[in-house]
């Protein structure tokens, strides 16, 4: 199976990421009779050539970096990372987590940096040779929450993080729009939430995600 998980910096979707990480490793994800290896990756990077890249992506000194530059650096990241590890280990068997995948750039690219949607998609399924995540979990917390968790953490914000509130609201929007274009596959879940509870939340939409794809099988649905 492959989750991922979405949402602006400061929601809590890594902490999430993470957690259900530590519980696939004892216990099997809904519907499966067994446990199954668990990798856990993040994006950009997961591989060699991913990790060089994220760090020009992030690095605050590249600013003069160009909308479509960073497009096509997040592309080439992915590209890498699904040919050496995420399909390689999903015909392994394992469980794939993956902080943040190809909806980030629809969102941030897309809607953010105002680029055509519709490229976006043409290089989204060309880079990633069309595989798509089982369950996409968007971790949502409000604009204000998010600056206030950035504050409290003391921490300098990296260029992606410098792009400004209306950039960000603008993420926010995408991905909200995300869930209600793709239901079965894009859920919302309230990130204002206490850690646990929002713990509690991904593992119901598990479930629930489980049980529809068991019936669809059993009406040979494709």
């Amino acid at each position: 199976m492959f989750i991922t998980f979405e949402g602006l910096d400061f929601c809590g979707k890594t902490t999430q990421a993470n957690l259900l990480e530590a519980r696939l490793r004892g216990h099997p994800l809904p519907g499966q009779d067994a446990v199954r290896p668990v990798r856990f990756l993040r994006e950009p990077g997961g591989t060699r050539i991913s990790e060089r890249l994220r760090e020009i992506l992030l690095d605050r000194r590249n600013l003069e970096l160009s909308e479509t530059t960073e497009l096509m650096l997040f592309a080439a990241s992915r590209a890498q990372l699904v040919t050496e590890v995420i399909r390689p280990a999903l015909r392994a068997g394992e469980t794939v987590i993956c902080d943040r995948y190809a909806d980030s750039t629809t969102v941030y690219q897309g809607y953010g940096r105002g680029l055509d949607l519709q490229a976006i998609g043409h290089i989204n399924r060309l880079v990633t040779d069309g595989l798509v995540p089982d369950i996409t979990i968007v971790v949502d917390v409000d604009l204000d929450e998010i600056e206030r968790r950035r504050r409290e953490a003391g921490l300098a914000s990296d260029r992606m993080e410098s792009s400004g509130r209306a950039f960000f609201e603008r993420v926010r929007n995408g991905y909200l729009e995300l869930s209600h274009k793709e239901p079965d596959r894009v859920v919302r879940v309230n990130g204002m939430e206490s850690i646990s509870a929002v713990e509690a939340a991904i593992w119901q939409v598990l479930q629930k995600h489980s049980t529809k794809s068991i019936e669809r099988i059993s009406r040979g649905a494709p």
